[in-house]
């Protein structure tokens, strides 16, 4: 996805319920990052997962019309994931880091940073969250030191998703630090 597919589906929700300034917490995190060098792994979501950001309760009432097997998402191949602010698991501080921006739209974004980001990725550890942080590791829009630091302000649903988190994380670095610096990538 892009970010016009994001502006597509948001501004027809401001549209429909006048609110205009959304958070999005899931891969799309990614599009925050200026440029083109954002690896295509990082953004091949067919889910925009976000939340009203002045009024996050509302973010359900959209599933219907704008959301996963609606009339919306057959004709664009995209939908809207209502997502509830608590869901991610992510570090202290994480809102002062959200990278704002006003699309062509004129809705308002706030994207997740994508480190913070990574770290709800890594406490899901599943597969497609991993191929995620690797890419990102790879394309350098990830910082496993600054990962690594924001894990330790971060509390977690409890301590087997601690225990995922760090262990692949672990096993990301031990990836990472056997890459020759030619640049390839994982198999």
């Amino acid at each position: 996805m892009n970010l016009e597919d994001v502006d597509k589906v948001l501004s027809q929700i401001r549209d429909d319920s006048g609110l205009d300034e959304f958070v999005i917490v899931g891969s799309l995190a990614a599009l925050g990052v200026g440029g083109a060098h954002r690896p295509a792994r990082m953004t091949m979501s067919m889910e925009v997962d976000a939340y009203p950001a002045k009024d996050p309760g509302r973010a359900p009432e959209f599933s219907k019309k704008f959301g996963e097997d609606s009339a919306f998402h057959r004709e664009n191949g995209f939908y809207f994931d209502a997502i509830s602010p608590a869901l991610p698991t992510l570090p202290e501080g994480w809102k002062s880091r959200t990278i704002h921006q006003v699309l062509p739209s004129g809705v308002k974004v706030q994207f997740l940073d994508p480190n913070d980001c990574a770290i709800s990725k890594l406490a899901r550890s599943e597969p497609k969250d991993r191929e995620w942080v690797s890419a990102g590791l790879r394309g350098g829009i990830l910082s496993l030191p600054t990962i690594e630091y924001r894990m330790r302000e971060t509390q977690f649903l409890d301590a087997e998703e601690q225990r995922k988190a760090y262990q692949s994380l672990k096993e990301d670095r031990a990836w990472l630090e056997a890459q020759p610096s030619t640049g390839n990538t994982k198999p």
